[in-house]
């Protein structure tokens, strides 16, 4: 109910019945509670998606009564905490992040959340779909309960106008993908993700974040993380290689003298978070339940960069010929990894 203008005040926080100065604890505190309290999932607004630890607008929140006016409500909290320089206890899903930076969605953030269904559309992109597939530009009910988060029923969706008598061809297939993303990303939470640009924008502008990307933005939001590489190690699976494996102990070596924030983006290019589970890695969740750090050979090309499974917390580690090799190839990955395939 404040105007923006008093939003941009400075806050003091006094908690009832107890005493205290707010000297920056209890403001920080005050926004550790909140941010509990805006992501507990009795409260309908927000939904964990894939490894269970990252949030996005939760598309039934329309049971909640006004629930978009507490969407708004939220997107205050997160622009003011920003705006101080506060951190909140939440971390959302890679897609909310870019929504929040105006970075267009692609098909890769759907891995996070299904899995199987990016992989059907990554082997449609890398195929010749001509006489294998039958496709329209539409989603019918049957195949919409597949792809919305909360598996409900719907009518059926058309992704053009008339797009239930538009074949999906080999040569129109990356248009097919790309609207498929933003509905499934995007379109099934739009009136949550205006309701909180509406608090959002309120205190932050777009322009004031914009040259950050998605994953920078997570550590602005959410600060950075205090990883235990011991317990990542104690806790770490392979295949295909063994913990004595040279690339593994080159790994773990190079690892070891990251920064921080170096640190906190290997965890978050591999499990698609930075945020380490209260309990330490042996907690650390994937798509279907517990999931410890995975690291896969890669068989191919040692010129190839690592590549994630976000939803497995999997890294696929090529054999690199040196330690040298391994460290270039490792942080090139993990700063300018792509998207893979692009629409046009």
């Amino acid at each position: 109910m404040r105007s923006t203008q008093d939003l941009k005040g400075r806050l003091t926080v006094h908690f009832q019945g107890e005493e205290g100065i707010d000297a920056g604890g209890l403001t920080r505190e005050w926004y550790q509670l909140l941010s509990r309290v805006i992501f507990d999932k009795g409260a309908l607004l927000f939904t964990t998606v894939g490894n269970e630890s990252t949030f996005q607008p939760n598309p039934n929140s329309v049971y909640q009564t006004e629930h978009l006016s507490y969407f708004k409500f939220v997107g205050r909290v997160v622009g003011k905490a920003l705006f101080d320089g506060q951190l909140l206890d939440v971390h959302f899903t890679r897609s909310f992040y870019k929504h929040i930076l105006g970075i267009k969605v692609t098909y890769n953030d759907i891995e996070a959340i299904d899995p199987d269904y990016f992989k059907n559309l990554k082997w449609m992109l890398e195929n010749d779909i001509s006489d294998v597939l039958d496709l329209t530009f539409s989603i019918d009910a049957d195949e919409e309960k597949l792809i919305l988060y909360e598996r409900t029923q719907v009518t059926d969706h058309e992704l053009i106008p008339d797009g239930r008598n538009i074949r999906v061809t080999e040569e129109n297939k990356h248009k097919y993908v790309d609207l498929i993303a933003e509905h499934r990303l995007t379109t099934a939470i739009r009136p949550q993700i205006n309701a909180f640009f509406e608090g959002f924008n309120e205190l932050i502008h777009r322009d004031l974040i914009s040259i950050f990307h998605d994953k920078e933005l997570e550590l602005l939001i959410s600060g950075l993380p205090d990883i235990d590489l011991d317990d990542m190690r104690a806790n770490t699976e392979y295949s295909g290689y063994s913990a004595a494996s040279p690339v593994i102990q080159w790994f773990w070596e190079v690892v070891q003298s990251f920064s921080e924030e170096d640190k906190a983006r290997l965890l978050q290019f591999v499990t698609g978070t930075s945020k380490v589970p209260l309990e330490g890695f042996s907690a650390l969740q994937g798509i279907s339940g517990s999931q410890k750090f995975q690291i896969h050979k890669a068989y191919g090309s040692p010129h190839h960069l690592p590549s994630a499974h976000t939803c497995f917390n999997q890294l696929d580690l090529p054999e690199y010929p040196s330690k040298q090799h391994l460290e270039e190839r490792l942080l090139l990955a993990i700063h300018e990894a792509n998207e893979g395939f692009g629409f046009g």
